[in-house]
């Protein structure tokens, strides 16, 4: 069964996104693609298409329709769902928005991951879930935007599934699969996934908590458990995060950059109207580390390799004030 099976019951107080983060070599330009529902607390659900696309010298542009509800449908069994006419699959989407269009195509490569663990995920503790279900894509298509059209091949991304009751208070998000040795060889198959996020309990912002996963030299990494998320180190702000998470004997040390000027920003709504204002590149860059443990004590550890992916790197961080600076492109 696909990780991208609808999980909205009909009942209120309930949000679903599934999106596509991708990058092209060949235009430098990061696209962005969310095909999302809402059913609020207090007013009729509804579903929306979101296209973003940027670059890194500033060039950004978003587009968003919303529609009642009655314009999503679902198919279980192959995955299938039609959001006001545009369509998502295991294998590809397509879709339009006014003067942006996309019809986009993959082969899955590997199996869905999720950052919930399951003992979490049975206690109910977690508002938001995620599972990335295509952690590595090789994207091909065409992709229009106001007039121009760009010619995808070898485009590297993911595609993941979300759902919940509430987005968390702050958090910091990355992904790569275009990852790159210090020689510039691609390390086929290899990506990274991480969030690292606060949330509200008590009267105050606890955190932060932060699963990551990926696959490095054909070995899985998963540092999702209860304890993992906690003792994860994360420092992240509007444009950088840093963090380290480790799975046994293996440990990742991740710094993340994005260009200010090639954020996108967006406004989120949970189901009981509460805003939170998102900010989105798919050109920002990442260099990590993989460190292996190889002998006890403090100096035990050998650095297996270091990974970078220069451009390629796609990124979000998320208040619930308006970043002052930066343009809501969506509202």
């Amino acid at each position: 069964m696909s990780g991208n099976q609808l999980q909205w019951d009909g009942s209120p107080g309930h949000y679903e996104v599934y999106y596509l983060s991708a990058t092209d070599p060949a235009s430098g330009v990061g696209l962005w693609i969310r095909y999302t529902m809402r059913a609020p607390v207090a007013e009729p659900p509804e579903c929306a298409l979101w296209f973003m696309a940027m670059s890194r010298d500033g060039w950004r542009i978003a587009r968003k329709l919303t529609r009642p509800i009655e314009a999503l449908t679902f198919q279980p069994d192959p995955f299938h769902l039609t959001l006001a006419g545009a369509d998502l699959s295991d294998r590809g989407m397509a879709g339009e928005i006014d003067d942006v269009a996309w019809e986009l195509l993959w082969e899955p490569s590997l199996p869905a991951v999720e950052h919930v663990h399951p003992l979490v995920r049975r206690t109910g503790v977690a508002q938001t879930l995620l599972t990335l279900v295509h952690p590595d894509l090789e994207i091909s298509g065409t992709v229009q935007i106001e007039g121009r059209t760009i010619e995808l091949a070898g485009a590297r991304g993911g595609q993941a599934h979300v759902w919940g009751s509430k987005h968390a208070a702050r958090w910091a998000w990355a992904h790569a699969s275009d990852l790159r040795g210090l020689d510039g060889e691609r390390r086929p198959g290899a990506f990274v996934d991480g969030v690292s996020v606060y949330v509200p309990r008590f009267g105050r912002e606890l955190g932060p908590s932060t699963p990551v996963v990926g696959r490095f030299g054909g070995r899985d990494f998963s540092s999702t458990s209860a304890v993992s998320v906690v003792r994860n180190d994360s420092h992240f702000g509007l444009t950088t995060w840093h963090f380290e998470a480790r799975d046994g004997q293996r440990r990742l040390v991740g710094e993340v950059d994005a260009p200010r000027e090639s954020l996108v920003g967006v406004t989120y709504h949970d189901p009981d109207g509460d805003p939170a204002y998102c900010y989105n590149s798919e050109v920002a860059s990442m260099r990590l580390f993989v460190w292996d443990r190889t002998a006890r004590g403090r100096f035990g550890w050998t650095l297996r390799d270091t990974l970078v992916a220069d451009g390629t790197t796609h990124f979000e961080y998320a208040q619930r004030e308006p970043v002052d600076g930066v343009a809501l492109l969506v509202t």
